[in-house]
């Protein structure tokens, strides 16, 4: 018993504080794209660190994940668009948006194929289509051809890359 209980103990200390940051600047959510520089992807870490909460830095910037069911908007299910919360880029709508189970947003595809780019994402001995935003190059999830009908495709996005905006 006690050689499992060890290890469990020490992988909830160290998730713990992943779970439990809390934003050095509280953000609302990003200004719209036409308010940011021509070219948001020069921006120093310095600068984006002035912009961001301490977990969208450690998500957006550091291509960190989120903990499954504790994100904003995993389960929400109001009409609009959501947004990359580094730079305001549109990126999915939420009429695309579907329960996947996994406990992040999931979308079946992205507003355009403009708004995103992707990359292969070899970390933790897998290998997976990472999901930037298309304008800064913030990370976003990851895209997995396990999603419903139209596309077959489940873009796994992180609440903390995304800011909301309800239609009026």
């Amino acid at each position: 018993m006690k050689r499992f209980l060890v290890p469990l103990v020490a992988m909830a200390l160290l998730a713990a504080p992943a779970c439990a940051t809390a934003p050095s600047t509280p953000m609302q959510g990003a200004p719209l794209a036409e308010s940011w520089p021509e070219d948001p992807q020069s921006l120093t870490p310095e600068q984006w660190k002035e912009r961001l909460s301490a977990d969208q830095y450690r998500v957006l910037r550091d291509h960190g994940t989120e903990m499954a069911f504790t994100g904003k908007y995993w389960n929400h299910h109001d009409h609009g668009v959501y947004r990359c919360a580094g730079c305001g880029q549109p990126l999915f709508k939420s009429e695309d948006k579907f329960d996947s189970g996994t406990g992040w947003p999931s979308f079946t595809q992205p507003i355009s194929k403009e708004a995103v780019t992707t990359k292969t994402d070899r970390t933790y001995g897998m290998t997976r289509t990472e999901v930037l935003c298309g304008r800064c190059g913030g990370h976003q999830g990851h895209v997995f051809e396990d999603g419903p009908a139209p596309t077959g495709e489940r873009w796994c996005i992180n609440s903390v890359s995304l800011v909301f905006e309800g239609d009026e």
